[in-house]
């Protein structure tokens, strides 16, 4: 990096919302920015979990972006190779590479009041912005749970997300721990070359049949000469989704028909009593995410596969042991547990106007200004923040919504005018928290019956929006400066920041 080097925008992460927001400032006319990957590459989670089976629970033309349509996508949903290759395809179509400053990893970013900027350290140099937009997503950093033992194990161990292509697998004993969106997609792939996988459950998912298919090439010879219907196909795909949000956040109950389908596909696969009973969950279906297979339950039945419905907890030597007692001797141990996302890493990293970090200040859990802005942290954006996540539809609605809200938040900067800088205010942050709170009260997410990665430490749901994706494009649609107090370097008048909101506000009106 350049000594001194000064940026307008600083977006960090070139993922989905990384690259999305990089695509949004160049289409606003904005050019000086830079985009910060601690990778050697583009695609963010999609990059990271290469596992066997990775693939997207979401349809293809769901899950890409509205602004670059995709008439060639070869399922109808995709695998993980698939969708990094499209947001490398982005990342050249939008000429974004210049911007893109790899193998840069934000170590620290510091609000400095008196240059109303943020100065950022990362591994390849220090640099400022007028204006951070973190796009580092929930799903970027592996959680690998504290096991006595662990640091002992003689074998292999490795999380889902950090995947050893060179270990393998073949004829091995292997200790598969967990059962999210990962496990469900391994555990299927693996089985027919390990000797004998071990899955450790601590709580069955509800899973539905995958209906997948290769697309034909009459359909994408159709997409490419009529890129209408491609439009087409997302828009019926989208509509699909806001439809059934009714029954997750105010009608759990009519999820009931939805839990007897599971069951039967459950049934198709799961001829023994004993096991079918360890896989059937004991709340509401949507609760936690619901997963898409139609190869999970069949390789249960495997008869190399045994399943704990039990967490493991102790590890003496190569012995993998469970809570209820039950023991195996493995060889290597899979994590599929997760990642920090109600602790997310990159908040010890920011430090706000009052000195102290952005994990500090969410330590009584996570909340920000439709989904974006943090009070004491000004000029401070985030893409996929607090309650902004979905149970049943695809991410890339919410990310061009919040795409849309950084776009005005630039806009408004430059109605002010000079060095100015916006922070969220603390009541405009807890009403807006309460709201989304209060209606989450309902929902089948809080009112399941099942604990989840929604929920932070103290029980709250601080990653899901409890409503469709049009309410949130439609209070993301434009910044309210009356949310926000507007910052002046010390030789402006306050007078004119006052006038300015004032005007602002009136014309909104």
């Amino acid at each position: 990096m350049a000594e001194h080097e000064h940026v307008r925008v600083a977006v960090i992460g070139s993922g989905f919302g990384g690259l999305g927001a990089a695509v949004r400032l160049r289409r606003e006319g904005i050019t000086d920015f830079v985009v910060l990957e601690r990778a050697d590459s583009v695609g963010g989670t999609w990059r990271d979990n290469n596992y066997p089976g990775c693939a997207c629970d979401v349809p293809s033309h769901l899950y890409s972006f509205s602004f670059a349509p995709n008439p060639d996508w070869p399922r109808t949903f995709s695998g993980q190779r698939h969708i990094r290759a499209y947001l490398e395809h982005v990342t050249d179509v939008f000429g974004l590479r210049p911007h893109i400053r790899f193998d840069s990893e934000v170590k620290l970013m510091t609000w400095d009041g008196e240059r109303l900027c943020w100065e950022i350290e990362t591994t390849r140099g220090t640099l400022t912005a007028d204006v951070v937009v973190s796009a580092t997503g929930p799903l970027s950093d592996p959680k690998i749970p504290q096991i006595p033992g662990l640091d002992s194990f003689p074998g292999k161990v490795f999380h889902s997300a950090r995947w050893d292509h060179d270990y393998d697998l073949r004829g091995k004993r292997v200790a598969m721990v967990g059962t999210g969106a990962s496990a469900i997609q391994i555990v299927p792939a693996i089985q027919p070359q390990v000797g004998r996988l071990t899955l450790f459950q601590r709580t069955p998912p509800w899973v539905m049949p995958r209906v997948d298919r290769a697309i034909s090439g009459a359909e994408r010879r159709l997409h490419r000469a009529l890129p209408f219907t491609t439009q087409l196909r997302r828009g019926l795909l989208w509509g699909l989704r806001e439809l059934q949000v009714q029954a997750f956040t105010k009608h759990p109950d009519e999820l009931g028909l939805v839990e007897q389908l599971a069951k039967r596909n459950m049934a198709r696969a799961i001829k023994d009593p004993a096991l079918r009973a360890k896989l059937t969950p004991d709340y509401r279906i949507g609760c936690k995410r619901i997963l898409l297979s139609s190869e999970y339950y069949p390789a249960l039945a495997r008869p190399n596969v045994d399943v704990v419905a039990s967490g493991l907890t102790e590890i003496r030597g190569s012995t993998v042991i469970a809570a209820d007692g039950t023991e195996a001797e493995v060889d290597v141990i899979i994590f599929g547990t997760g990642f920090h996302v109600t602790d997310m890493p990159i908040a010890e990293r920011v430090v706000g106007a009052a000195g102290g970090t952005l994990a500090e200040s969410w330590k009584s859990g996570m909340q920000a200004l439709r989904g974006a802005s943090a009070t004491g942290f000004p000029n401070w954006m985030t893409i996929i923040g607090p309650n902004t996540g979905l149970g049943n539809s695809s991410m890339i609605l919410m990310i061009e919504s919040q795409l849309n809200y950084m776009a005005d938040y630039l806009r408004q900067l430059d109605v002010l005018g000079g060095r100015t800088a916006l922070d969220a205010r603390p009541a405009a942050v807890d009403g807006w928290n309460h709201k989304v709170q209060e209606r989450m009260k309902r929902t089948v997410w809080n009112t399941g019956g099942c604990t989840s990665w929604y929920l932070d430490a103290s029980g709250r749901n601080t990653t899901i929006w409890p409503g469709t994706t049009t309410e949130f494009r439609r209070a993301t649609r434009r910044v309210d400066l009356a949310e926000y107090e507007v910052i002046r370097k010390a030789d402006a008048k306050p007078a004119e920041a006052d006038t300015a909101v004032q005007q602002e506000s009136e014309a909104a009106a």
